[in-house]
């Protein structure tokens, strides 16, 4: 089954070309669109001041995040975690800016966009003219947003792997797939029982049938069924 990254970033800003970084990762792995438990997080210390209307959205302030790792400090953790891995990111090119902008800055290889799946176009192709923020989808698939007071990257990306599995039809699908399955272990279960309860069959040869058996032989060279029984 395929694995892929559920990713999600905050940060000082909107644009990373205007100096501003990332101060927030989160990336949680699923397979066969089903989340692990693995997940990779950390928070960053962007080297310089925090906006206030950025504090305003994630809550994280130059306070909290002066004693926290560089990305340079982070990098390789990142990217082994990601490996080849599909990105599933909300409007990924937001996202993708900054990361390819922090890697840049290293040195390192840009992701290319077609590593990527943007769940922002998934649900307006699957809901068109409907809203296809994170909270909207969220509400739409009835995911508990009780715990989102601000947004966090992490946690984002938790929710979004619930309602990416959602956007794939996952809940239905997985009902199919397990109705199916016990389906299938119950006439499995049934044809065992079936065997137990069914008395052994005797086939018993005839006179005239070993007879003609033994005349067959006759003409067969070195018959294999003789030598068998010799030995």
């Amino acid at each position: 089954m395929k694995r892929e990254i559920v990713l999600d970033t905050e940060t000082t800003g909107l644009d990373p070309a205007s100096g501003h970084r990332i101060v927030e990762i989160g990336c949680v792995e699923v397979i066969g669109a089903i989340r692990t438990g693995n997940f990779f997080h950390t928070y960053l210390n962007p080297e310089r001041d925090m906006p206030d209307e950025a504090f305003r959205v994630h809550g994280l302030s130059s306070q909290f995040l002066k004693d926290k790792p560089v990305f340079a400090e982070k990098v390789d953790e990142f990217l082994e975690f990601l490996a080849d891995s599909p990105l599933v990111i909300h409007n990924a090119g937001f996202d993708m800016r900054f990361i390819n902008a922090e890697l840049g800055n290293l040195g390192f290889k840009p992701i290319s966009m077609e590593r990527t799946l943007d769940t922002v176009i998934l649900a307006k192709k699957k809901f068109p003219g409907s809203p296809a923020s994170l909270d909207a989808l969220c509400k739409r698939f009835e995911i508990d947003l009780s715990v989102r007071t601000k947004h966090g990257a992490l946690l984002d990306a938790e929710l979004l792997a619930e309602v990416y599995l959602e956007l794939l039809g996952g809940r239905q699908v997985m009902l199919l797939l397990d109705s199916a399955a016990a389906a299938e272990q119950k006439i499995s279960a049934g044809q065992d029982t079936l065997r137990q309860q069914l008395e052994a069959r005797v086939f018993e040869v005839s006179g005239e049938e070993a007879e003609a058996h033994e005349a067959m032989l006759v003409k067969l060279k070195n018959p294999l069924w003789k030598n068998t029984q010799a030995s």
